[in-house]
């Protein structure tokens, strides 16, 4: 009876060190294309960390950001995952900003026939940097455009100063879909894109955002947890958040800590199980210090 007992036990914690295997995350491949669920031609293509949109019509693709920087293979393997989809000509390549890691390596495109569309200031940005496998945009504008192709509209709207000085939202209103590229991360405490960053003009953009008719983002880098697209609970949530360190690190800088003591001392406990709140809040802390320690 014993023995009976004992190989029971053992097969019982067998099949639960099974289970637990089963149920172990499996390590994320380095690239994936996902068609959005309820869509009939929206793509998220992700390359490491960093990720983009494309839209498929009957007259040809609208792609967004290369996102090729130090990795040409990622530009290369983009394009192949486009002719996965479809055999329809790439039309349109748009980027969202002007920041490398981003939209830099976009020359394939270019070669494959993109016309290349950006904000104004992107273009100016990219001329004085003169990176030869980034093209400068073919077309540029500064409030709104919008690109027709093959039935689908794609709106292209600049709200202003908040992660750059050229950052675009682009929405679909059909599908009710925005792609919006770093100054709006879902679910993670922002890290080093903070440097240059525009706190209260960003917080302006993130309410024009939320005024917008969408129901889902697909962000530049994916959404905490699971690479999940973020709701508009997320865009309040993270504006809520930039307002509650706006605040602590106000009440800091006036008590004169910026830079060091503030970015020891600065907590936000609300935010402490956000996805990178060890290793960014100091990020966070330090460019606050540098709107209410030095006013800019």
């Amino acid at each position: 009876m014993k023995r009976i007992f004992l190989a029971a036990l053992a097969c019982g914690l067998a099949a639960a060190a099974s289970a637990a295997w089963s149920q172990a995350p499996a390590q994320r491949p380095p690239f994936a294309t996902t068609k959005v669920d309820g869509t009939d031609n929206v793509y998220v293509f992700r390359y490491g960390n960093h990720q983009s949109m494309f839209v498929v019509t009957g007259e040809g693709v609208i792609a967004t950001d290369p996102i090729g920087y130090g990795r040409p293979q990622a530009v290369v393997t983009y394009l192949e995952e486009i002719k996965k989809v479809t055999d329809k000509p790439i039309k349109y390549l748009v980027y969202s900003h002007h920041h490398y890691d981003h939209i830099a390596g976009g020359q394939p495109f270019k070669d494959a026939g993109a016309k290349i569309i950006a904000h104004r200031k992107a273009k100016e940005r990219l001329a004085v940097l003169k990176d030869p496998a980034t093209p400068l945009p073919d077309e540029i504008f500064d409030k709104k455009r919008t690109l027709m192709l093959g039935g689908t509209a794609l709106e292209l709207t600049y709200l202003g100063l908040n992660h750059s000085d050229s950052s675009l939202v682009m929405r679909l209103p059909k599908e009710k879909i925005i792609f919006v590229v770093d100054f709006l991360p879902v679910g993670s405490v922002p890290g080093r894109g903070m440097i240059d960053f525009y706190p209260l003009e960003a917080e302006s953009s993130i309410k024009q955002v939320l005024a917008m008719d969408w129901e889902r983002l697909i962000p530049g880098h994916p959404g905490a947890p699971g690479d999940r697209l973020g709701t508009k609970k997320d865009a309040q949530d993270q504006l809520t958040f930039l307002q509650d360190a706006s605040e602590a690190v106000k009440v800091a800088a006036r008590e004169g800590k910026c830079w060091e003591p503030a970015e020891k001392e600065v907590k936000l406990p609300k935010y402490e199980k956000w996805p990178g709140y060890e290793n960014n809040l100091q990020f966070v802390t330090r460019r606050y210090c540098g709107l209410w320690g030095r006013g800019t």
